[in-house]
């Protein structure tokens, strides 16, 4: 263990020297189920299910308010609508982008609908062309089959059914396609590099080198790359792991892929200060360290999953210098744990030999060979069991070498690895049931593999989306390899899942895009009512930027509206370096807003938001650690106040709530614009003897601002160079 005094406070820059169910769920958007083939086959047009206009520009003769704008008809959000002034004529439309063969259009109507329209299409957007005759207006959804060509379309109102203007919830179009189903299965694409013990021990490593080379410092590059090991035995390697760069074994167990090297993360391409190892993964594979220890030296972002590690786990770079991660899950350490300058870290449903100690915040749940309850001193908090969990969905090859996804099941009150007394449980989904995605896929395409049934593999690399992703079918599997990349384009939502059962989400780094979106991925329509206990919603290594690879704006980056759902794993960053950083330039109101009910959080790490980071208001929530860095850069006071309090708390629970529980939880400040800013609390809940929290921390990183509370009114200031915790061990 090294001296206490390299025990260092971090913070990640080192400027200046210091070192972030919408309409497609309509009847009137058919879904076509069923196995599907793998490979194309070509039909005659038809008219295609996507909605055409989802996200597009848009405008409108008028909007009775601000509330109320034109492209809310077009958002994908059936809790949002345009309306228009009180008056006759008025009209909607939208920009598809390019001329398009129109064959239907949905108008889901409020009340406040027309009594006689058109529908009319443009090449222009200035001359317009009559595509229905005149049209009576019907309460709800009305669908309309056309036969047009035009790149604008408009909703033209000529009388209105009552007093008051037109109002549209949604105005989707569907436009022509060649009727070809999508494949299923395919190419994994030119950012997957897969291995097999034939191979020669050099080319592997030559291989795993350049890539490295390339990633090693790559930050906030587009690169991605997925490296993947069939079942056999490797030797000789040492995989070195850079930015966007998974490793994976392609076994249905960690042991069928053993590697008799090194998997490493180290510092050096940034000095020894491990603070900024994000966005890098290890999973399903079994490793034997040359040295007997294996060195994960990781920050956020950096996922350490059915990892057997036959020999011990060093989680600090080399010379210990700053670390702050990190997660390990359905892991097994033969030998010991060294967290050493890691300064928090969460592992879940794995076995260790042993665990050397913590400098503040380290958190197991259902972890054999845990080291016992004991925070703040040592500042172990753990959990003998995890309450509900469903491990991450995992590719890997068949006894026939075929391709598939397995789905690991449900468990209750579980702990240790899944895999631990044998194969882990589930279900085996084949590649040909998955649309195998590639950057050069539109949305209109993705949504449309969902719609015909399909789940979606993402392969490495960059997608941009000018419609949202309608994941509407129960128990899709959505899974990215090689921190595949979704941007939201022109202020759209990235992806809406349904109030359904089951639904997968796995791998994915979501990254907000120049014009705000209001959120990135909503789980769960506004008002979601149904239980999903027996087959709850799952969102795993699910990470969210705004801003550090340019500038990018969301309101919020993931809510969570399904109840039962299992949050394992993400990180929602607001950048504090890179490009297009500052207080007005990367725009985040909040990372997390959980409304479903009894919703369950393993290792949630959400940074730098503006105001509140998490807002939970549904009831019988639970959080198992929770990490917390508080905005950089409030310009000062007057900037950072709710209301007439300073700053906002990193982890509010709504005034409304009746029952939640946390444990583990730390949250940080280093108000380096201005160390005068106070946060008044890190912590904010409702004082109720069923509204629990245990073990929680606050701390100024090196005095740079001030907490003055922990949880409410309790718990004394964080502040002074030393850089020493303010624990509360209960509350209340």
């Amino acid at each position: 263990m090294p001296p206490s005094s390299r025990l260092r406070p971090r913070t990640r820059r080192r400027r200046a020297g210091l070192v972030t169910a919408g309409l497609a769920a309509l009847s009137t958007f058919a879904a076509v189920t069923g196995v599907l083939p793998a490979s194309y086959s070509a039909a005659a047009a038809v008219c295609g299910t996507a909605n055409a206009a989802q996200g597009r520009p848009s405008s409108a003769s008028s909007t009775e308010n601000a509330g109320t704008p034109a492209s809310a008809a077009f958002d994908g959000n059936t809790g949002t609508r345009w309306s228009s002034a009180f008056s006759d004529p008025q009209w909607v439309q939208v920009d598809l982008g390019s001329s398009q063969q129109i064959c239907r259009v949905a108008l889901n109507w409020e009340t406040a609908r027309a009594q006689t329209f058109k529908i009319q299409v443009s090449a222009n957007g200035s001359s317009w062309t009559d595509a229905t005759s005149t049209v009576a207006g019907v309460s709800g959804t009305q669908t309309l089959d056309l036969a047009a060509t035009g790149r604008y379309v408009r909703m033209y109102g000529l009388t209105r059914a009552t007093q008051y203007g037109y109002s549209l919830w949604e105005f989707g179009v569907n436009v022509v396609t060649d009727g070809g189903t999508l494949p299923g299965g395919g190419d994994l694409g030119p950012n997957v590099r897969i291995f097999d013990p034939s191979m020669s021990g050099a080319s592997i490593q030559s291989t795993l080198d350049t890539i490295f080379k390339q990633q090693e410092s790559n930050q906030f590059g587009s690169q991605r790359y997925a490296l993947l090991f069939k079942p056999g035995t490797y030797s000789g390697l040492n995989a070195q792991i850079g930015f966007y760069t998974s490793i994976a074994g392609l076994g249905q167990s960690p042991d069928n892929v053993t590697i008799n090297g090194d998997i490493t993360v180290d510092a050096g391409w940034f000095n020894g200060n491990a603070t900024q190892n994000f966005w890098r993964s290890a999973e399903n594979l079994a490793v034997v360290p040359v040295n007997g220890t294996d060195r994960w030296a990781v920050a956020q972002a950096a996922p350490f999953r059915r990892i057997h590690v036959r020999g011990g786990l060093n989680l600090a770079p080399n010379g210990y210098g700053w670390a702050s991660g990190g997660y390990i899950a359905d892991s097994k350490i033969d030998g010991t744990v060294g967290p050493y300058s890691q300064q928090q870290w969460f592992t879940r449903d794995s076995s260790v030999g042993g665990w050397t100690n913590g400098v503040w915040n380290m958190v197991f749940s259902g972890v054999v060979g845990a080291p016992a309850q004991s925070f703040p001193n040592p500042p172990y908090t753990t959990l003998a069991q995890s309450p509900v969990t469903r491990e991450k969905p995992y590719l890997y090859v068949d006894s026939g070498g075929a391709y598939r996804v397995f789905v690991p099941s449900l468990r209750t009150n579980s702990s240790g690895a899944s895999w631990a007394n044998g194969a882990t449980p589930g279900t085996s989904i084949p590649l040909t049931q998955f649309y195998v995605a590639k950057p050069s896929d539109g949305a209109a395409t993705l949504n449309q593999a969902l719609a015909q049934g399909l789940n979606l593999l993402f392969t490495p690399g960059v997608y941009h989306l000018n419609q949202t992703i309608n994941v509407t079918r129960p128990d899709t599997v959505v899974l990215g390899l090689g921190y595949a990349t979704l941007i939201p384009d022109g202020g759209v939502v990235a992806m809406n899942v349904a109030d359904v059962d089951g639904v997968k989400l796995a791998g994915l780094l979501f990254d907000a895009g120049t014009v705000n979106s209001p959120v990135l991925l909503r789980v769960g329509p506004d008002g979601a009512s149904a239980g999903h206990a027996a087959n709850p919603t799952s969102i795993q290594d699910v990470f969210f930027r705004i801003g550090g690879a340019g500038p990018g704006s969301a309101t919020t980056s993931l809510v969570v509206n399904n109840h039962n759902t299992i949050i394992d794993h993400i990180w929602a960053w607001r950048a504090d370096h890179g490009a297009g950083v500052g207080w007005n330039s990367n725009p985040a109101d909040t990372g997390l807003i959980v409304n479903g009910d009894n919703v369950t959080a393993y290792g949630l790490f959400v940074e730098h938001y503006k105001k509140y980071e998490v807002i939970w208001n549904g009831q019988g929530g639970r959080t198992i650690f929770f990490q917390n860095e508080l905005p950089y850069d409030p310009p000062n006071q007057a900037s950072w106040m709710n209301g007439s309090t300073r700053g906002y708390a990193a982890y509010k629970v709504a005034d409304s709530v009746t029952t939640h529980e946390a444990w583990g939880l730390g949250s940080y400040c280093n108000f380096s614009t201005d160390p005068s800013v106070v946060a008044e609390r890190g912590f904010e809940a409702p004082t109720r003897s069923t509204v629990k929290f245990h073990d929680l921390l606050t701390v100024s990183l090196g005095g740079v601002g001030t907490i003055a509370h922990v949880i409410n009114n309790t718990g004394g200031a964080a502040q002074g160079t030393a850089t020493v915790p303010v624990n509360v061990v209960s509350y209340p």
